[in-house]
This record gives C-alpha cells, sequence and structure tokens, in this order.
C-alpha cells in the first residue's frame, strides 16, 4: 500500500459488474493506471438464472490478481452475499468495512450457506472461506482515513440504511478524483439510526442508489407508517388472527421490534406475546454490542439508563423449530421471522400454515426484490406451490390479508435522495444512478440532470465511465 507510485497517477474509471438497473448482485470496480479496489460484492436472492445471481466478476477488466483491496458498505447479502467467493478463488487481500458490518457480514453469509443447504442447492463457496473472509477483514470507524492503495485513500461515514451501513468516500491521488458511493442509504431519522452524512472533504462523483426512485415512490412519514402498523395489527388481533411480519434479520427486525414495544407499552398496540424466529436474536445481540453506532434515543437507553429496548417482557425468542406447532395453534400472536422476502428461512413454515386462514395478516415492512416469493404474494397471487415435510409440492391458497407498509424502508424515498444529492457539500460533478429496477435508475438521473444541471447518468451492467 505505501510503496512509491509506479505510474503518474490518472485514468480513473468505474465498471458496473452489478446492481446497475437492477436490484441484487452490488459490484463497482475502481480501477486508476496504479490500482484496482472493489466496491461490494453481493447477490441477487431473486435471479432465477445463476448467471444473473452473481456480479460479473467474468469480464476482462476484472483481474483477481489485480485487486488491491474491497471495500464492503454494508452487510445485507446483495452487497457482502459473494464476498467468499473471492477468498475461495485465491483474493489474498484486505476487506475494509465498518465494525458491526464485520460482525454481521459473517453472520449473514454463515446463515446463507444455511438456507442454500436446506434448500438442497450447491452454494458457491462454503464455510472455510466465510473464515478466510473474516481474517482479512479490517473494521474501521466512521470519519477515520485509510490508506487502501498507492493512490487510494478511503474514508466511511454513516449511511443510516442499518447498523453500520456505511458512505464510501475514496480519495484518489493528492486531489485528482473524489468519488462517494452511498450503498444504500437513508436520508431521514429512524427509531434506530441517525440520518445518512452530507458533509465530505470533497466529492466530484457521486454514485447513489435509487431503490425508491419513480414519481410515485414517496413514502408516508414515520408517524403515519407507525399507525398505520399499530391499526393493522390490532384489527388482526381482534379478529384472533395472527400477524406475520417477515423480515430482514438485520435493520428492520429490529427497528419493528423497537416499534412494537413501544406502542405494547404505550397501549396502542393490543398486548399479544411477540415471537421472533430466524436469525433475528443474534443480529440483535449484535446491534446491542454497537450501540455507539445506533441512534440518539436507544443508544442512551442501552448506555445511559441500562435499559436494552431489545429485550422487552413481550418479546418471545423462539428457540427450536418444535415450538412452532404450538404457536400456529395457539392464541392471537404477532411472529416476526427471517427471511423478509420469503426466499427460504423459518417465515416459510409460518406462511405455509398461516396463508390459508383470512382471519390472519402478512405485513412486509421490508422491500421485495422481483422475482420473489414475497414480490408474488405482495402483487395478489392466489396460490403458491411450496414444498411439505415429506419434499412434494403442495398447493397452498393465499386467504389470509396481504398488506405492505411502505414507510419503514431503510431506504431513500425519491424526495429523500433527491434532497440528498443537493444537500451533499461540496457539490458534486457527476451523479452515476444504481440500485433501482431500470425505469426508477432512469427517472431519478433525468431529474437531476433538468433540475440541478449535474451530469447524471444510470449506466447498465458492464458499462465502464470514465471519470478522469
Amino acid at each position: 500500500i505505501f510503496r512509491p507510485l509506479i505510474y503518474q497517477v490518472g485514468d480513473v474509471r468505474i465498471t458496473a459488474l452489478g446492481g446497475f438497473q437492477e436490484v441484487g448482485r452490488s459490484a463497482i470496480l475502481v480501477q486508476t493506471r496504479e490500482s484496482q479496489v472493489l466496491l461490494d460484492c453481493g447477490i441477487n436472492p431473486g435471479a432465477s438464472a445463476p448467471f444473473d445471481a452473481f456480479p460479473r466478476l467474468d469480464v476482462s477488466q476484472f483481474d483477481l490478481e489485480a485487486l488491491d483491496a474491497v471495500v464492503i458498505s454494508h452487510a445485507h447479502l446483495d452487497h457482502c452475499g459473494l464476498l467468499p467467493f473471492l477468498f475461495k478463488y485465491g483474493y489474498d487481500g484486505p476487506v475494509y468495512c465498518s465494525a458491526p458490518t464485520s460482525s454481521l457480514m459473517t453472520l449473514l453469509q454463515l446463515d446463507y450457506l444455511d438456507v442454500m443447504s436446506k434448500q438442497g442447492v450447491m452454494p458457491p463457496y462454503d464455510q472455510k472461506d466465510v473464515r478466510e473472509c473474516v481474517l482479512h477483514t479490517f473494521p474501521l470507524r466512521y470519519g477515520v482515513v485509510t490508506d487502501i492503495a498507492p493512490d487510494i485513500r478511503l474514508t466511511l461515514h454513516n449511511a443510516g440504511h442499518i447498523l453500520g451501513s456505511s458512505i464510501i468516500h475514496l480519495h484518489i491521488g493528492e486531489g485528482l478524483h473524489n468519488i462517494v458511493y452511498t450503498g444504500d442509504f437513508k436520508y431521514g431519522r429512524t427509531t434506530l439510526l441517525e440520518p445518512a452524512a452530507t458533509e465530505f472533504p470533497r466529492v466530484e462523483t457521486i454514485i447513489t442508489e435509487s431503490t425508491y426512485g419513480a414519481p410515485q415512490d414517496i413514502m408516508p412519514s414515520r408517524v403515519e407508517a407507525e399507525q398505520r402498523l399499530a391499526n393493522v395489527i390490532n384489527e388482526t388481533l381482534d379478529k384472533h388472527g395472527k400477524v406475520l411480519i417477515p423480515v430482514p434479520a438485520v435493520g428492520r427486525a429490529q427497528e419493528i421490534m423497537l416499534i412494537i414495544d413501544s406502542y405494547m407499552r404505550k397501549g396502542l398496540i393490543k398486548e399479544a406475546p411477540v415471537f421472533i424466529e430466524g436469525m433475528i436474536s443474534e443480529a440483535t445481540a449484535i446491534h446491542t454490542a454497537y450501540p455507539e453506532y445506533l441512534g440518539r434515543e436507544v443508544r442512551n437507553s442501552i448506555l445511559h439508563e441500562g435499559v436494552n429496548p431489545f429485550q422487552s417482557e413481550y418479546f418471545t425468542i423462539v428457540e427450536h423449530p418444535s415450538a412452532r406447532e404450538e404457536i400456529i395453534e395457539g392464541r392471537e400472536s404477532i411472529i416476526l421471522a427471517t427471511s423478509g422476502m420469503l426466499e427460504g428461512g423459518p417465515v416459510i413454515e409460518y406462511f405455509k400454515r398461516l396463508a390459508p386462514d383470512e382471519k390472519n395478516t402478512i405485513i412486509f415492512v421490508s422491500y421485495q426484490i422481483e422475482g420473489t416469493l414475497g414480490r408474488r404474494v405482495q402483487k395478489g397471487i392466489a396460490e403458491v406451490p411450496m414444498l411439505n415435510s415429506e419434499g412434494k409440492i403442495e398447493i397452498v391458497k393465499v386467504r389470509m390479508r396481504v398488506e405492505s407498509i411502505e414507510g419503514f424502508s431503510g431506504h431513500s424515498d425519491r424526495r429523500q435522495i433527491i434532497n440528498y444529492i443537493r444537500k451533499v457539500t461540496p457539490k458534486p460533478e457527476k451523479v452515476i444512478v444504481c440500485h433501482g429496477e431500470k425505469a426508477k435508475c432512469y427517472s431519478i438521473a433525468e431529474y437531476l440532470r433538468r433540475k440541478f444541471n449535474l451530469d447524471a447518468i444510470a449506466p447498465r451492467v458492464l458499462e465502464t465511465i470514465r471519470l478522469r
């Protein structure tokens, strides 16, 4: 890293290897004459063909031998799910991310392997590769400048998306070019986290997500979303039904737990047992281990008041699958289970058993990627073919109430994305839009060009853009 430069600094370019005009398999290759750095290395959980599931590491621009560093923005699998694969094929360099990301990433990668083996699918790497990945990871604090290549310095800033999620700032050469990659970010305060950072020493190019970038993607306020959640839960419990909330183990699960706990304490949600299953409890323990990364109120509660809101008396951790039968047959309750898109995980068992009864409700509180079962249920599919315990296909009728509540997303909505680009200081010259469906990427880029007179583009996967 500290060797003298061989070439003069120049030729800064990025290649889109995944996550452009699509959501999933995020991967961006940053190249200079001197160095090569990979930003994120994810999978696409909704892809049916393996070719679309992983980043395009098969292209000539990507050379594993020449890779200087990998930087991971946050722990969701669409951003870090394929990282151990690099170690399987001989990558021996460093991985940089925030300390919470380092812990959460390992948890989610191991769970991914577990889900794959249960589904009888051959995973792209094994536990040995995940261990190798851990040994090469350097956890960094926000705001600390680190040399990661002879001509590249890295600084991480809070992204407000999930615990430890980072906006990546790359300073190339001695002030030649500065790239800010937002990863997934939330420009608004949530129960769990502070909003994304907007101030950087220098910015020329910003690479932004656009998950909720369509003109109609305006989310309700947090208060409205919380009230709607409370209403739907109360209506279901009043009918003696059960509420199933599929959640990603990291981020949304903890957010919903805090809201349910707070509303039950205030008497705004009817008291009922809240069952928590899947990796949520492990992920929650990691949240408790890093209180300094959480929002002000939760942080103060854990550090100064000695009250851990994640350990509420309303919550019951489901320790073993054998307890499910009792929960399903028992009285009205709320069930939080992984995975958030109904692609495997314990939520599948609950869904299978609860879906045929119209007294029950499923509430989606997170983004459902195109191609996932979650997206199909969200769109109103009436029957779902599923494997039963004997491994045979059975048809599950979906008669339960299906609700989607937007305001809890850890992503920024259209207004927040636009406000964020407007607020970033100093003002960027170029904006590259990624991590959104094709129409949303185009829509955001077009708006930024028209409104702010910025050079905004929405490239496709495999396009290379020269920045300097």
